[in-house]
């Protein structure tokens, strides 16, 4: 079946594919849940088709003039205006004699099913349903009307758009079951959501996806990535170039794998995540960094004076870094953006710096566990098609009181590297380990971490020390400790 695009990005994903044409679907919200928005481009969008926008609530000017700020094109659509004119009001119109329902219902379904039948519309859009449920006071008569009239804009092989404007005083529950699709629109708080509750004959991606109505039209972020064909890495590996830092992670990072390196402020994680990329550079791999905290300028900075070439890596195309503005995405926002890009420029391996300033880059509205969840179903997305996630997460002890991660996050990580301080005869040192790896063994020493000007040092392991993590050092002399 060819399906009918709709226009609106996001929302042919979620469909998988598009409408089916000559079905009727309903679009239900509240006021300024983007229905009419929704509508408007998904006629402009049938550039090469006959449409037809009937408006039942709205003057036609303004709605062209709207659709001229979001640059939809509408020479194609035509326009049916049934609203109100001003002389109703000027004259005092009314009825004393028969109801408003017996004077104005026949002639307005008259006028809708005439500019039908002259003009062949590809698409329809009705706004809004609500209008025409007022005019018909028996609910049995008024949904044999609705199914006339979506049965007759079948025939006229036209994919039928229906809004309405349910409340609790006049549900459209009668539309609900004679139309083939229900899409809604609704807004918590400040944030915008749209759902599929109805679709007949064909799936769809189900939950709730965030929405936002921007200068261009309706953009909708699905909320779950369909499984691509994974990517066939096994037994591939990312080393750092680091032959003791390998030698602790038993040859290097496994390809298409999540790792989390965990630890407190300025000890390195970044600058260590970045040192992976080095070599995937060197081996013709692309890599991405988003950045919610530090600038692109100072992560270059600080690569360049430790002898990671970050400036050649970016020109020749080998690495990209985006500062990702707080409050700009919302979290389903942010996944989608992610997946394009990787997809489109054929990433290889992608960091994201870091975990608190990702927390803390989306309105206080959405959720911790939404937070979560769609980084859940990022980085499982991305470990399926064979991209080695890189994920900064900083804690707030120095030293001691060990803690992992500090976000609930450990269960998604494969490989888990943790740096931190410790004080060794009134110096602050650094240490490096590995806390888990799930697709082979490890080495379990801590072994000392530097960042010089010639780049990263991994030491020896720190046999003769013990309690680092809990910040009771005690030195116990060579030849003491055991291997577990």
């Amino acid at each position: 079946m060819n399906l009918i695009k709709t226009g609106i990005k996001g929302l042919d994903n979620i469909l998988k594919g598009g409408l089916q044409p000559n079905r009727s679907y309903l679009v239900r919200g509240g006021p300024g849940s983007g229905k009419t928005t929704l509508g408007l481009q998904f006629l402009a969008s049938g550039e090469n088709e006959n449409n037809l926008f009937i408006s039942l609530g709205e003057s036609v000017d303004k709605i062209k003039l709207d659709a001229e700020k979001r640059n939809f094109n509408t020479r194609k659509i035509n326009f049916l205006e049934l609203t109100p004119s001003s002389d109703y009001f000027r004259n005092d119109e009314e009825y004393n004699i028969f109801s408003s329902q017996e004077v104005e219902k026949s002639p307005l379904i008259k006028k809708i099913v005439a500019e039908i039948d002259s003009l062949k519309p590809d698409r329809i859009f009705l706004d809004s349903v609500t209008y025409l449920s007022y005019l018909n006071d028996d609910k049995f008569q008024f949904r044999k009307e609705m199914l006339s009239l979506i049965k007759f804009a079948a025939e006229e092989k036209a994919t039928f758009l229906i809004a309405s404007e349910s409340t609790i005083d006049n549900p459209d529950y009668d539309v609900q079951f004679v139309v083939d699709g229900v899409l809604n629109l609704s807004r918590e708080n400040d944030e915008r959501y749209f759902n599929i509750s109805k679709l007949r004959g064909s799936s769809y991606l189900s939950g709730k996806h965030s929405l936002k109505l921007k200068d261009d039209g309706i953009h909708i972020y699905p909320n779950m990535i369909p499984c691509a064909e994974k990517k066939d890495v096994k037994n591939k590996k990312l080393v750092s170039g680091v032959p003791s830092l390998d030698k602790l992670l038993n040859g290097g990072i496994e390809k298409g794998t999540i790792t989390i390196i965990s630890g407190p402020t300025g000890v390195g994680k970044t600058t260590l995540g970045v040192q992976y990329m080095k070599e995937a550079a060197g081996r013709g791999e692309k890599s991405v960094i988003y950045t919610f905290e530090e600038s692109p300028d100072t992560i270059i900075k600080r690569c360049e004076g430790i002898n990671i070439p970050i400036t050649d890596m970016i020109e020749n195309s080998f690495l990209e870094i985006e500062a990702i503005n707080p409050l700009k995405y919302s979290p389903a926002e942010f996944l989608n953006k992610v997946k394009r890009q990787v997809e489109e420029r054929k990433i290889d391996v992608v960091l994201i710096d870091s975990l608190s300033g990702y927390k803390m880059a989306f309105p206080e509205n959405s959720s911790d566990n939404e937070k979560i969840r769609q980084l859940h179903i990022l980085n499982k997305y991305l470990s399926k098609i064979g991209v080695t996630v890189i994920i900064v997460n900083e804690v707030t002890n120095i030293i001691g009181d060990f803690k992992a991660t500090g976000f609930g996050i450990s269960y998604l990580a494969d490989n888990i590297i943790i740096l931190n301080y410790y004080e060794y005869c009134s110096q602050l040192k650094k240490t490096i380990g590995v806390l888990k790896k799930r697709l082979s063994n490890f080495e379990r020493y801590l072994r000392e971490f530097k960042i010089g000007k010639y780049g990263i040092e991994v030491g020896d392991p720190l046999t003769e020390l013990q309690g680092m993590l809990t910040g009771n050092i005690v030195n116990i002399g060579p030849g003491e400790s055991n291997e577990k």
